[in-house]
């Protein structure tokens, strides 16, 4: 920042040689070193004001969407598609079928126990969203977690994998 004020100095000096004496001079150094924090803001508001012109003479909106597609290609290598989709699905058993348009599955997970290490099987009841009642007691579905469509519903049912005997 030391180095900044003085060639900022330098330059109001070699700008007010020819016109000033020299007294002049050091009384607009004194000045420039005052102000010698403002004039960056100020030379960013002029450098805007060319850029307003260039596009005034260029169309502004084909830089515009040069920048998204940088952006959108930077995250393209994580993902493959467009979107990712981040949605939990699970594979259970339809224990209910006897609502409209919704049916009960059952999801067994399998966790260790925190403590002694053991597997064991955690049964979860989810309540999913079946528009076409197709699945039956017994069938074994895959599921979709989906925004919530009622108090308990946040799943949808995705495909049936295995018919009932």
């Amino acid at each position: 920042m030391a180095d900044e004020p003085e060639e900022t100095t330098a330059e109001v000096t070699a700008d007010a040689s020819p016109e000033a004496p020299a007294e002049s001079v050091a009384a607009e150094t004194t000045t420039a070193t005052t102000t010698t924090p403002e004039p960056a803001p100020v030379v960013e508001p002029a450098a805007a004001p060319a850029e307003a012109a260039t596009p005034a003479a260029a169309p502004a909106p084909a830089p515009a969407p040069a920048a998204p597609p940088a952006r959108v290609a930077a995250a393209a290598p994580v993902e493959d598609a467009g979107r990712p989709n981040r949605r939990k699905v699970r594979e259970g058993v339809v224990v209910s079928d006897a609502m409209q348009a919704t049916v009960v599955v059952a999801v067994v997970e399998r966790v260790r126990h925190p403590r002694y290490g053991k597997t064991v099987q955690r049964t979860k009841k989810l309540y999913v969203h079946d528009a076409e009642d197709t699945a039956k007691v017994g069938d074994r579905v895959r599921v979709q977690e989906t925004r919530p469509l009622s108090k308990l519903k946040r799943w949808r049912l995705t495909e049936v994998v295995e018919r009932a005997r």
